[in-house]
């Protein structure tokens, strides 16, 4: 499951990548119309800033930007800045890998075996699906098709 943060992150450069790219996007707006508390997408909006994704503009005329096209910014990009590591198990994760501490055998472990799968695929959906696939009218209607 994600975490409330990672689902509000989305929300925003989502909403951002819909926005006109020539233009910037006041925070209090943005918040408002993705029903997001100020303080919390402030917070949200500078982590995706220190790692490229968004831009900045002070004063009277400020406001937030996408910094990279929205086709190369995958929904796993923004888990990991948001949530860290993507892996269910601390010993499958490619960032943060750790050693379970009650696993005696790593390569014979059952558990790990069966969330290795999980991982990969999850991973491979996440760092396929960019904010702009989501965005295009094609890619809703399979999505509404598959959930009715």
């Amino acid at each position: 499951m994600i975490s409330q943060k990672a689902k509000y992150a989305l929300k925003a450069v989502l909403a951002l990548a819909k926005a006109d790219p020539s233009q910037v996007t006041i925070i209090g707006e943005l918040a408002e119309r993705e029903n997001i508390p100020k303080k919390f997408l402030e917070q949200i909006l500078l982590d995706l800033k220190h790692h490229g994704i968004v831009a900045s503009r002070r004063g009277k005329a400020g406001g937030y930007s996408l910094l990279k096209p929205p086709q190369d910014i995958s929904f796993g990009e923004i888990l990991r800045i948001v949530d860290g590591p993507l892996a269910p198990l601390p010993c499958l994760s490619r960032m943060a890998y750790r050693r379970c501490e009650d696993c005696a055998d790593e390569g014979n472990c059952e558990v790990r075996r069966a969330f290795a799968t999980v991982a990969e695929a999850s991973r491979t959906i996440l760092d396929s699906t960019s904010i702009a696939s989501i965005l295009q009218p094609e890619r809703r209607k399979i999505d509404s098709l598959l959930a009715g």
